[in-house]
């Protein structure tokens, strides 16, 4: 004989929908406690009837399993929620981002690229930051000239001050020189005069006057 199929909707009478109830109630019951049993696993089952009444099987107990189900509800939150550092790492990492960007953009604006979509009034802020930023690089530019003028001049003041020791200096030899060249000479005069003297007393000549 062939089971027939019953479609599952909503049964209508009422004597029939309280005995169906009752028949599966017992059944999903015992399926829990068969599913408990044979896999361990811990089983909470809850059913309200139409008319309010309370019907539950629980394996070890239902404060157990409730609590057991709190615990993972929390957890499963707490791992889709981004943790306060990592939010605020994130946070300032595309800020960032967006700041290297139109810093970015500002570069290439500031080098004549990238003008397809400028308007006339981000064009005069354009080129007032041109014309502001050529007029520091000129004043810059003076700034390092007159520094280099001005290390030049006392490279050259340093030189010739150096230039006038070696002069002095060339002529305090001059002049050792020639004291030295006449004291050879006043030397050379004595020796003279002493062989001269020496020769006299010799032969007996009197001395010249």
């Amino acid at each position: 004989m062939v089971r027939q199929k019953i479609e599952i909707k909503k049964i209508e009478n009422l004597t029939a929908r309280q005995v169906t109830f009752s028949k599966r109630r017992r059944g999903v019951f015992k399926k829990a406690k068969e599913l408990s049993t044979l896999c361990d696993v811990d089983v909470g089952l809850v059913v309200f009837s139409a008319t309010g009444k309370l019907f539950h099987y629980a394996s070890p107990s239902m404060e157990g399993v409730i609590a057991k189900h709190n615990m993972y509800l929390e957890s499963v939150e707490n791992e889709h929620q981004p943790l306060p550092n990592v939010q605020r790492e994130s946070v300032t990492c595309a800020a960032l981002t967006k700041e290297l960007t139109d810093k970015s953009r500002e570069l290439r604006q500031l080098k004549g690229e990238d003008l397809e979509e400028v308007g006339m009034a981000e064009l005069i802020k354009l080129e007032r930051l041109i014309d502001g930023g050529l007029r520091r690089v000129t004043r810059k530019k003076v700034e390092i000239l007159m520094e280099q003028v001005n290390l030049l001049k006392k490279q050259e003041a340093k030189l010739m001050e150096e230039n006038s020791e070696l002069k002095q200096r060339s002529e305090i030899v001059h002049s050792s020189d020639s004291v030295t060249s006449g004291c050879c000479m006043l030397l050379d005069n004595m020796r003279d005069y002493h062989k001269i003297s020496d020769t006299t007393l010799k032969l007996g000549l009197p001395f010249p006057n």
